[in-house]
């Protein structure tokens, strides 16, 4: 064994921002013990990742190693912003790709780094099984199933395939929630994944106790889950930011500076993610909304990303040079808001980190995908809870119902169906939940136990920032 490394990690996320980012994260924070990182997807997704990720350069670590595996071409299309439903379905081809067209490369690559090291610890994510199923015939090879969703999620998926028992008093607030539903593409990609047999030696959660306690204790109970290892590895991001507000490599964002001349908790950022297009009738809505509310923003207004976000990219810079659609209506109402200075539009990516952090910020208008809710809790900052698809409306109610750190968008909102009358947003309706949020004692209320929420969030950080889950989870694969 003389000359070969003790443990060695390979990651394989899903090539989407949303999963993209958090195992990056971890591979950040492993590769700080010491221990050789690899970290696996399409040239295009591993260019994405590395570009957008905030708080650190992934460049810097001698530990961490990228392997772009192309695949096959493959249609593309770009987001639609009139689609009938908010899920993705345009990001789906590219994720059917590199399932179907990863596994060999990895496989191989698997083979390779088990002969340079004693122990290959794999973790993949849930929805990537497939990719890793070889890993039966590497000896000294075990896997760990990483997920991007909270245990609160986690625990409520499984509560529903189990009829939805009682005795949980949480869970009872999603019985009024929609089942969650998907493309066919993409549940028969999920069919494949989830039933894909591989021998795990346990799960990684990006989630922690201060956010999620009671319900890792249930996960802990609940048959379903098995009797597997399970780490809350929460939260993955940096929390406490050594160079705040530079926005890593790249500089400081604009943004930030405009945010400098506000005043504390003044400021509602709005910004729904990756994954969500609005059609120029809903951003017009929200347009009103925001002004009429009197309140100062941040608005980051930009289509969802593309399945390449470079394939019409011929420069390889540093930045995503995305279209952005001109919706004529807001040209007046940009050049109201700049002179009036009550806010700013973003059309690129935002430095959402950096933001979240800035003591002007006092709201976040957020569909509540996971990482979004992970930042904004480690850095005190309520929601107003505006979720589209997936599993954002179960983060919503852990958010405003459980956890009680903001509003969601209508009183008895549960999902933003745009072809539901019942549900459709006007502008009226987030007017009065910005007002709610930013100037009201209610919302000041919500804005103390978010600060309380990221207080206990910190205090379950090691002296270097590391969370304790990632800790023990190291020391577990160096055994």
């Amino acid at each position: 064994m003389a000359g070969r490394e003790a443990v060695t990690v390979l990651m394989v996320p899903l090539p989407a921002q949303g999963h993209l980012n958090p195992l990056l994260h971890l591979a950040r924070l492993i590769a700080s013990y010491n221990i050789p990182v690899h970290y696996v997807s399409t040239p295009p997704h591993i260019r994405q990742a590395k570009l957008r990720v905030h708080g650190w350069d992934p460049d810097s670590s001698s530990n961490l190693h990228f392997h772009g595996f192309p695949v096959p071409p493959h249609e593309t299309p770009p987001p639609d912003p009139t689609a009938s439903i908010k899920f993705p379905t345009h990001l789906v081809p590219a994720v059917l790709a590199a399932s179907a067209h990863l596994r060999e490369p990895v496989s191989q690559l698997m083979k390779t780094l088990s002969d340079t090291t004693q122990r290959l610890v794999v973790i993949h994510d849930s929805l990537i099984a497939y990719v890793i199923q070889d890993i039966g015939l590497i000896p000294n090879a075990e896997s760990y199933c990483f997920s991007v969703y909270s245990a609160f999620f986690t625990y409520s998926f499984a509560w529903g395939l189990g009829g939805k028992p009682e005795g949980v008093p949480e869970l009872q607030l999603l019985k009024t929630l929609p089942n969650l539903s998907f493309p066919q593409d993409f549940l028969k990609f999920m069919l494949l994944q989830l039933g894909t047999k591989i021998t795990s030696s346990g799960t990684l959660l990006n989630s922690c106790a201060a956010i999620d306690g009671p319900f890792l204790d249930y996960r802990c109970k609940f048959k379903s889950f098995g009797s597997e290892k399970f780490w809350a590895v929460g939260p993955l991001h940096p929390v406490r930011h050594d160079e705040a507000d530079q926005g890593g490599p790249r500089g400081r964002h604009y943004c930030l500076d405009w945010l400098d001349k506000q005043a504390p908790n003044s400021v509602l950022f709005v910004a729904f993610g990756s994954s969500i297009t609005f059609s120029d009738e809903e951003i017009k809505e929200m347009a009103i909304g925001l002004e009429k509310s009197e309140q100062k923003f941040v608005w980051v207004l930009r289509d969802a990303d593309k399945g390449d976000l470079f394939k019409d990219d011929a420069g390889g810079g540093d930045q995503v040079k995305q279209e952005v659609r001109q919706v004529q209506w807001l040209e007046g109402f940009e050049s109201r808001i700049k002179e009036t200075n009550k806010g700013i539009i973003v059309r690129d990516w935002a430095p959402q980190l950096e933001i979240l952090s800035h003591s002007s910020t006092g709201g976040f208008l957020s569909p509540c995908g996971w990482n979004s809710c992970m930042e904004t809790l480690s850095h005190g900052v309520p929601v107003i809870a505006w979720p589209m698809h997936t599993e954002q409306p179960i983060n919503a109610v852990l958010l405003t119902k459980v956890l009680k750190v903001g509003l969601p968008i209508l009183p008895e909102f549960s999902s933003s169906d745009p072809q539901n009358e019942e549900t459709q947003i006007k502008s009226k309706d987030i007017e009065n939940a910005v007002r709610t949020l930013m100037d009201s004692e209610e919302g000041d209320q919500m804005r103390q136990r978010a600060q309380q929420v990221s207080t206990a969030l910190k205090a379950s950080l090691m002296d270097n920032g590391t969370p304790l889950g990632v800790d023990s989870f190291v020391s577990h694969i160096r055994r």
